[in-house]
């Protein structure tokens, strides 16, 4: 659709005196970083954004996170580059060492430009879902303690049941609630045709700082497994980490007590500070474990429903690559939607297109580093030359592989201190 077939498309929303009614609704399902990332550019673009979120609050804490290459030029875009990094880990790196703690390897958050094995923007990812919560707060809804619970659409809408008994219609709803997506479920299918789990559980939980961790990120590997600890901004704290070889992983996703069990037993006897980690276990108020596992989908929309983030195209985080995923998509689609006139066709497609070969390098990247760990099972090749031409090139088209347009023409309300407050409630 041209940028006159938008204006055209946005006319139709003014009355007589030609004061804009309204945008389209836009009902965005999770409130971690690819929700909040949208609700940004949805608004800025004109719609009205509702983010529901099954859990009572934001998770605080959780996985560090990065942001490299084009991902950065977004979090530019949005106008919060000094909150992003005001909120950092303020990792100078990372130390490889032996089962006696000596270093092997050494890598500095400034190598290659701030976007190498330790970015130069790492942040908790509960702290970078509260920077994209407080700049989209006061014109988007939060619907907190609640999710979809059924859902019907038409030509000209979706009809949305929510499980604490409210019913609304949308225009759009889009999926941004992560690899175990309930609305990809719902939509789209039954987990087992999208998710590839890789042979890997990884697993991390905060622990008290008694073991000296400064700005450096400490990290032991061997026979496929894994134990480190990296810094918080809490400097009394620390962040354990850990992963192991499963071929298989039928752990409930929700079951914290089973999924201690299995961390326990698969970490048993295993060297360095592994076992004084382990007995932090019981006490941590954080404690995640999952699959490692990438989401592959031949389309990420049905109607008007599209997906976003993991729930679309997790990558995994042996990738470091699902926050800047989230966040250019967020602004790619909210991007195309509007340049279509907010047509879901058009706009969902143009946003695929866009997207598909930066998600594939990203997911390679992903599995290579799985397979360079001696995962069993992966399959019966070599670890793969790292050196070579070939993955310089994958790793510039995973950091930097995709057009962010300018989108002339299309709606942008401004920068998010100049965002003009829309009122959030319900019809």
């Amino acid at each position: 659709m041209s940028v006159d077939d938008s204006r055209q498309a946005q006319d139709i929303r003014t009355g007589e005196r030609g004061a804009r009614m309204s945008g389209p609704r836009v009902l965005v399902a999770g409130a971690s970083i690819a929700g909040p990332a949208l609700a940004h550019w949805l608004r800025r673009r004109g719609a009205e954004v509702t983010v529901v979120e099954r859990a009572p609050e934001l998770r605080p804490g959780g996985q560090a996170v990065d942001a490299r290459g084009i991902a950065k030029e977004v979090i530019g875009r949005m106008g919060l580059d000094a909150a992003v990094r005001a909120a950092r880990t303020d990792t100078a790196g990372a130390y490889m060492v032996d089962a006696d703690g000596n270093t092997l390897e050494t890598h500095r958050a400034e190598d290659h430009g701030g976007d190498g094995f330790i970015a130069d923007i790492e942040i908790l990812r509960g702290d970078l879902s509260q920077v994209l919560y407080d700049d989209t707060r006061d014109g988007v809804e939060y619907v907190f303690g609640d999710r979809i619970a059924e859902l019907s659409q038409d030509a000209d809408g979706v009809d949305v049941v929510f499980a604490g008994g409210d019913r609304r219609r949308f225009d759009l709803v889009i999926g941004a609630d992560g690899l175990h997506s309930q609305l990809r479920a719902m939509v789209f299918g039954p987990r087992e045709r999208f998710i590839r789990h890789l042979g890997l559980v990884l697993a991390f939980y905060s622990v008290p700082n008694e073991f000296g961790v400064d700005r450096w990120m400490i990290d032991y590997q061997e026979a496929g497994r894994s134990a480190g600890l990296r810094p918080v901004p809490d400097a009394t704290r620390a962040m354990a980490m850990f992963s192991f070889p499963a071929a298989d992983f039928d752990v409930d996703y929700r079951d914290v007590e089973a999924q201690k069990r299995l961390l326990r037993e698969r970490m048993d006897g295993f060297g360095w500070l592994t076992q004084r980690i382990l007995a932090h276990v019981d006490d941590t108020p954080d404690f995640y474990l999952d699959q490692v596992a990438q989401v592959v989908m031949e389309r990420w929309s049905s109607g008007r429903v599209g997906l976003l983030g993991d729930a679309a195209f997790s990558a995994s985080p042996m990738s470091g690559a699902g926050t800047g995923l989230a966040l250019v998509g967020a602004y790619l689609l909210a991007g195309e939607l509007a340049a279509a006139g907010w047509d879901p066709e058009a706009g969902f497609a143009g946003y695929e297109a866009r997207m598909r070969s930066y998600v594939q390098a990203n997911q390679e990247i992903g599995r290579l580093h799985v397979r360079s760990l001696g995962v069993p099972g992966q399959d019966d090749e070599p670890s793969p030359d790292f050196t070579g031409e070939w993955f310089a090139e994958l790793i510039d088209r995973a950091i930097n592989g995709v057009e962010l347009p300018d989108y002339a023409g299309v709606p942008d309300s401004g920068a998010s201190a100049g965002l003009q407050v829309i009122s959030s409630a319900k019809p």
